[in-house]
């Protein structure tokens, strides 16, 4: 949600503080940026830290991104605010799964994994659901204070379960060993560079979807909302029914090739003028939907990938730097194509097409590789 609700309300930060269209640029992307630069370095510091209190560290942090931009709200501090906030994000991310894995019985670690996996369209879509009900005209406060609320409580409830993390915080880091020991793998490299597809993908539909619905069907910015949250919200179950079947051992990799396979599929339906308007919007539930096994066959690998427990955050690092490289690097591409086509859509359709392709070869690369 932290990292969700700035999109929804960057026309009323522009209004309040004339934020140029350059600037509102930087404050949407400062986080995906941030995530693209230091993603696995991030791991390693938890990894070195402790999860325990790297994850305590990355909520702090959070609420303090939170409160500044708050309390003194400028153009300046409010990038210096969303950086705090991406930092706090990255910390929390990296170091969770860590804490996750520990505390579930060992049968049970990769249904633990996949409903971790599901923080991030769960909190996104429920900042587009409850943005028209806060956000006003120039209220994108309420908003702030609630995301506040939420992270203060999920403070205090960490904190409060933190005894039952201290076998995992008193290990001891082995270095370089640790850090070579996790990133001289191939797979999670493969898995890095699937999760940049998969990411590409999901969001040219989560960006394409509300312009089109504006600018070529003119729906209120109501219907926008709810039509849109829906498409995230189903990423939701894709994320446990992934979770699920890799409970019943069936193949990650061959289950990332599935679902790209899926997703470039369901993309041809998307972008493609001869449907209907509720058969391409179909299109989008099953490509987001499907696509949503991905992210847990991608994030829950750290825990067999690993040798010891100290080597998890640094590759959720480098997982996260997948994603966000495919996000960052995959939008501004998308526009560019599109805007050279006339502003014709279905152009995006040899990006997306690309990234399902590249999807599919490196999930059956990692199924080669037995992991």
């Amino acid at each position: 949600m932290n990292i969700g609700k700035l999109p929804i309300v960057l026309p009323q930060l522009r209004t309040e503080f004339g934020l140029s269209l350059t600037a509102a640029g930087w404050l949407a992307a400062a986080f995906s940026a941030l995530a693209v630069v230091t993603g696995v370095f991030v791991g390693i510091v938890a990894d070195r830290v402790g999860a325990m209190r790297f994850c305590l560290f990355g909520l702090f942090a959070s609420i303090g991104g939170g409160l500044l931009g708050l309390a003194y709200p400028s153009e300046l501090l409010l990038l210096v605010s969303r950086l705090i906030e991406g930092v706090g994000f990255l910390a929390v991310a990296v170091s969770a799964p860590a804490l996750v894995s520990a505390v579930s019985a060992p049968g049970q670690i990769r249904l633990t994994l996949g409903i971790w996996s599901c923080f991030m369209p769960a909190g996104a879509s429920l900042c587009v659901l409850l943005a028209p009900l806060l956000v006003g005209q120039n209220s994108w406060r309420p908003l702030w204070w609630l995301v506040l609320a939420i992270l203060a409580a999920s403070l205090g409830a960490v904190m409060a379960q933190r005894r039952h993390y201290a076998g995992i915080a008193r290990r001891r880091h082995e270095g370089m060993a640790d850090i070579r020991g996790a990133l001289q793998q191939p797979a999670p490299w493969l898995l890095m560079l699937a999760f940049a597809a998969y990411a590409l993908q999901f969001f040219a539909v989560v960006i394409w979807l509300p312009t089109f619905l504006q600018e070529q069907r003119t729906y209120s910015t109501g219907a926008i909302s709810l039509l849109t949250a829906l498409v995230i919200a189903v990423n939701v179950p894709g994320n446990l029914a992934g979770g699920a079947l890799l409970h019943r051992h069936i193949d990650r990799g061959r289950l990332i090739a599935g679902a790209s396979l899926v997703m470039g599929l369901a993309g041809f339906g998307i972008f493609s003028e001869a449907l209907p308007d509720p058969l391409r919007y179909l299109c989008c539930l099953i490509l987001t939907g499907i696509g949503g096994m991905i992210p847990v066959a991608v994030l829950s690998s750290s825990v067999v990938l690993a040798a010891r427990p100290q080597q998890i955050g640094t590759l959720q690092g480098l997982y996260l730097q997948g994603s966000n490289l495919g996000q960052f690097a995959g939008i501004p591409l998308i526009a560019a194509i599109v805007a050279a086509n006339g502003g014709r859509w279905q152009s995006a359709l040899l990006v997306t097409a690309s990234a399902s392709v590249a999807g599919i070869v490196l999930g059956l690369l990692v199924s080669r590789s037995g992991k």
